[in-house]
């Protein structure tokens, strides 16, 4: 492919030596991996800690990593990524978070009340995200996740939205291709994951600035941006580090994998 080789690695088969001198990461069978110009980071959630890790190792070692771990970090707590975006004046829906269940009727009405998300932080791909459709229900579901102890975010919910969000594919600053998805009837959860359906659609300057400013903010070179459409304007929902490429690809016809190798060739000031 364009005069590189690329060799698929899983994370969790790799492991690492620390040490000032001669710092070293090592594959499955004792193989020193020290031929790498940089690497491509897919981490799946449920390593996002060692995958991270490895990640800083590469750096140790200088190889390119096209998103750094820092980045992905931050790009997976989504609480404090939340916190950075309106930081840096990121419209998002209103977001709610809190420890005791003491105050869940004021977290309600604080987020403008029902109907409401309740999402669990950890969730990927829609999963761990229940709509509350009343108060009632909705302080039902909180204080229940309240009890087993688990980290959640209340967010109102944008009904003119119609179970439609925008994936905008971010690549060094720019975005290279973009498609709308539209939940299943009787679902609000617009992911594909989900058995939502894509299509091609065009952006608005504005949303193409919003989905720039909110990967820039997490200092991503890639990143899959989902904004919604509401009555206010276009809003941040959250922003993917390890964005899917089959989905967008075959919606646009676009060669996502390309752009992001062109990325790194210029990153690496590589000729062919």
């Amino acid at each position: 492919m364009r005069g590189h080789k690329v060799v698929f690695l899983n994370v969790e088969n790799a492991y690492m030596k620390l040490d000032a001198s001669s710092p070293e990461i090592r594959y499955r069978g004792g193989n020193v991996l020290d031929k790498f110009d940089a690497v491509i980071p897919r981490i799946k959630p449920s390593v996002t800690f060692y995958g991270c890790a490895l990640l800083r190792q590469f750096d140790t070692l200088g190889v390119y990593c096209l998103n750094s771990a820092d980045s992905i970090s931050k790009s997976r707590d989504k609480l404090f990524a939340s916190q950075l975006f309106s930081k840096n004046d990121i419209h998002i829906p209103i977001t709610g978070f809190a420890k005791s269940p003491m105050d869940t009727k004021d977290l309600i009405r604080m987020v403008n009340g029902s109907p409401l998300i309740i999402k669990l932080l950890e969730s990927t791909q829609g999963k761990g995200v229940v709509l509350a459709e009343t108060n009632k229900a909705a302080e039902s579901v909180i204080n229940a996740f309240k009890s087993v102890q688990t980290n959640i975010l209340v967010q109102e919910f944008i009904k003119e939205a119609n179970g439609q969000d925008i994936r905008c594919f971010v690549v060094n600053g720019k975005v290279v291709a973009s498609m709308q998805r539209q939940a299943q009837k009787g679902e609000f959860r617009a992911n594909i994951h989900q058995g939502g359906a894509a299509s091609k659609i065009k952006i608005t300057p504005e949303e193409r600035k919003l989905a720039v400013k909110s990967a820039k903010v997490l200092n991503l070179d890639v990143a899959g941006v989902d904004i919604i459409r509401s009555n206010r304007g276009p809003l941040l929902l959250e922003v993917n580090s390890s964005p899917g490429l089959e989905g967008i690809e075959n919606t646009t016809g676009m060669d996502i994998a390309n752009v992001m190798i062109e990325t790194i060739e210029r990153k690496l000031k590589y000729h062919n």
